[in-house]
């Protein structure tokens, strides 16, 4: 096991490594810096069940016995509330991750990257100005059903908690982007809902690509001085937030709003529906593969698919 001074040296070494990343990707959000006020025309209404906000075969019931029961009108009917939950996530996603990333500005052992984390920390409150001007227009800011798993434990060394931050952003991150890239092409979608997609999408790549740097970088430098029963908490950690992340995505609040019946029992028959396990096992497969291949994971959270 290594030492502490052994620690410090490397993830100084690794943090140093991603220089001409920060500078890369710092330069293209001065490029492309843009005004959230005036980059968007909000239009007066919208029309829920006459217009697609969310792509259908994105939504929580789709391939199951309820999708087929719903008319048109209701379909879309829920692809706008799944909208609103959508952005409703990302508004709660993006409230912790500003927390974190405004704690780790300027702490001395994290300023080889502070320069870009001024931009990641600009453009999420952004990316929330757009999230809440659809939900507090047009629909509602669902709330979060998450809770913390920290509060039954003694707070975690400082650079597992940098580790499973930046790790459980990028997991979040990875997620939304797949349906931001998917929904920004659907020509079916209201221009605003493409729009918000789009946009987001164009901006998290950057983060993305600043994210798996540095979680890389944070494990391959402080894994060594972790005993085996730490990583095996991290994971069963990292585990249970992919569960819990998506399980936000099958919101009972969504089918009450939407007319369903039994929203609660519809929220677990829509979980274990096999084309939705399929889903979200399609959906993860990307940042599950770089988890497992750098040996972060060594295996798939069961729970989750």
């Amino acid at each position: 096991m290594s030492t502490t001074h052994d620690r410090t040296a490397r993830l100084a070494e690794a943090l140093a490594s991603l220089g001409p990343t920060v500078h890369r990707l710092s330069h293209l959000s001065q490029r492309s810096y843009q005004n959230p006020y005036a980059t968007v025309e909000w239009p007066q209404e919208v029309r829920p069940e006459e217009e697609w906000f969310s792509s259908p075969e994105y939504l929580s019931l789709y391939g199951t016995g309820h999708w087929e029961r719903l008319d048109e009108r209701g379909r879309r009917r829920l692809a706008f509330h799944e909208a609103a939950n959508f952005y409703s996530l990302n508004i709660h996603g993006e409230k912790g991750l500003m927390q974190g990333l405004a704690e780790r500005l300027y702490r001395k052992d994290l300023l080889d990257v502070a320069a870009y984390l001024h931009h990641f920390l600009d453009e999420e409150n952004k990316h929330s100005i757009f999230f809440g001007g659809f939900c507090t227009r047009y629909a509602k800011v669902y709330r979060s059903r998450q809770f913390s798993f920290e509060a039954s434990r003694d707070p975690w060394p400082r650079d597992v908690e940098d580790f499973l931050f930046f790790t459980k952003t990028m997991v979040f991150e990875e997620i939304v982007d797949h349906y931001n890239r998917v929904q920004s092409r659907d020509t079916r979608l209201h221009p605003v809902a493409r729009f918000i997609n789009h946009n987001h999408h164009v901006e998290e790549s950057r983060h993305l690509v600043f994210g798996r740097r540095l979680v890389t970088a944070l494990w391959e430098a402080c894994a060594p001085s972790w005993d085996d029963a730490t990583v095996a908490e991290i994971r069963a950690h990292l585990h249970q937030h992919f569960t819990t992340s998506w399980r936000e995505y099958y919101n009972p609040d969504v089918y009450a709003d939407t007319g369903c019946a039994d929203p609660w029992e519809l929220a677990e028959q829509a979980w274990a529906a096999p084309a939705q396990r399929a889903h979200r096992r399609t959906v993860s497969q990307k940042v599950l593969g770089f988890l497992t291949t750098t040996g972060i994971l060594d295996k798939e959270p069961a729970d989750a698919f």
